[in-house]
């Protein structure tokens, strides 16, 4: 896939932003709080339709239009994939905004209204950003974003299952918790259980091929990152393992496991176990009010050289295993979609020595076309800008 053009209204510092986008590699250089990340972020929006920065879509909207009785943020991005021309147009919609208003969404692709869980994965990126150190630093919720993300983009029907799944996993628990205090017969769980299982055969499947496709991907790209100096291993920590059910993984138990492959059971077999596990678990879940095993409670390790990077890693060798993990994400999304993604890498050279930072650049320009921002062109060879496009970035200005 190439992005060809993109157009921005109202979005974060831009009041209006309107380019062609260069093929090949994309410099982004000024200094910092002047928009390089938010065009970034804009992208990353049209693809997972969701901001990994905001904790709301109205921190998105330009502040001078928000005392406006419609705010409006647009983005549009007209892409090539596949040998066709596609545009796509997101629009977040804040009404009665003086009063606080309400947000909505609006996607249009190819002028045709759709929903976000039909059409994503229909513009594809991939996205580094300094604050996603977290993934491997912070808590399991974040590892589990971070795979939600990828798959929603690249499996049909993942997304559906996944929105499905926490639907019916809040039903299930508001349930324990009235069985609980009225102690009534649970048989009513049954339904519910059934129609659990179903949605988290489908996620434990891709995230299990997921996770082993990465592992195998991001190992050698970590070689190549590193000069062969640093071994990454990634073990998945289900939060509920069809073949062993009652056995838990710790992390060291993982890594000391991580050559075994894992058996794939079918779904019906998944289904079928995870049923008789909730039968089975129902006294505890009750007790607790909500349901204690499950794909909810994923979560993978990541080491380097024996070394587990969530509790122990630096800030350079973190960085460096996030992005190889990331680049191992592109090579799954074309595998898996038949297309390149959008790279998008923030301060791309930040807290990598010379040699890392050599090593990474290599390998960005094998790729048909990314963006990079940088708040220090320096950091850069002269070759490196020689043969590539750098813009300067000013309050939302554009210098070409």
């Amino acid at each position: 896939m190439i992005l060809k053009h993109l157009s921005l209204s109202n979005f974060r510092s831009y009041l209006r932003l309107d380019t062609d986008i260069p093929r090949r590699i994309l410099l982004l250089s000024g200094g910092n709080a002047q928009g390089k990340t938010s065009l970034l972020e804009a992208l990353f929006y049209c693809a997972s339709f969701s901001s990994p920065l905001a904790s709301s879509d109205r921190q998105l909207i330009h502040f001078d239009v928000l005392e406006d009785p419609i705010a409006v943020a647009r983005m549009i991005v007209e892409f090539e994939r596949e040998g066709s021309t596609h545009r796509m147009e997101v629009r977040i919609i804040l009404e009665n905004a003086e009063k606080g208003g309400r947000i909505r969404k609006e996607i249009l692709v190819d002028g045709i209204k759709s929903t976000a869980q039909k059409v994503i994965g229909t513009f594809p990126c991939v996205l580094f950003l300094p604050q996603m150190t977290r993934i491997l630093e912070g808590s399991p919720d974040e590892r589990r974003r971070y795979l939600n993300i990828m798959l929603s983009q690249s499996v049909p029907g993942y997304a559906k299952a996944l929105s499905e799944q926490k639907q019916i996993l809040t039903r299930r628990n508001a349930l324990l918790k009235m069985l609980a205090e009225r102690r009534t017969d649970p048989f009513q769980l049954d339904y519910w259980d059934a129609m659990l299982a179903e949605r988290s055969a489908v996620l434990i499947r891709h995230r299990t091929n997921a996770l082993q496709y990465l592992k195998k991907t991001a190992r050698e790209i970590h070689l190549q990152l590193t000069g062969s100096r640093e071994m990454l291993t990634l073990g998945y920590l289900p939060g509920f393992d069809p073949v062993n059910p009652y056995q838990s993984l710790s992390k060291a138990d993982q890594f000391l496991a991580e050559e075994e492959e894992i058996y794939e059971l079918s779904d019906q077999e998944t289904i079928a176990r995870y049923k008789t596990f909730l039968k089975e678990n129902r006294e505890n879940d009750i007790r607790r009010g909500v349901t204690t095993a499950g794909p909810h409670r994923d979560d993978f390790s990541i080491f380097s050289s024996g070394i587990d990077l969530c509790t122990y890693g630096s800030r350079g060798q973190i960085r460096t295993a996030l992005l190889s993990l990331k680049l191992a994400e592109i090579e799954w999304m074309k595998e898996h979609t038949g297309t390149a993604p959008l790279l998008l890498l923030d301060e791309t050279l930040a807290e990598l020595d010379e040699r890392r930072g050599e090593d990474l650049l290599e390998r960005l320009e094998q790729y048909d076309q990314a963006i990079l921002t940088t708040t220090d062109q320096a950091h850069f060879p002269e070759s490196f800008s020689q043969r590539n496009t750098i813009w300067q970035v000013n309050g939302g200005i554009i210098t070409k």
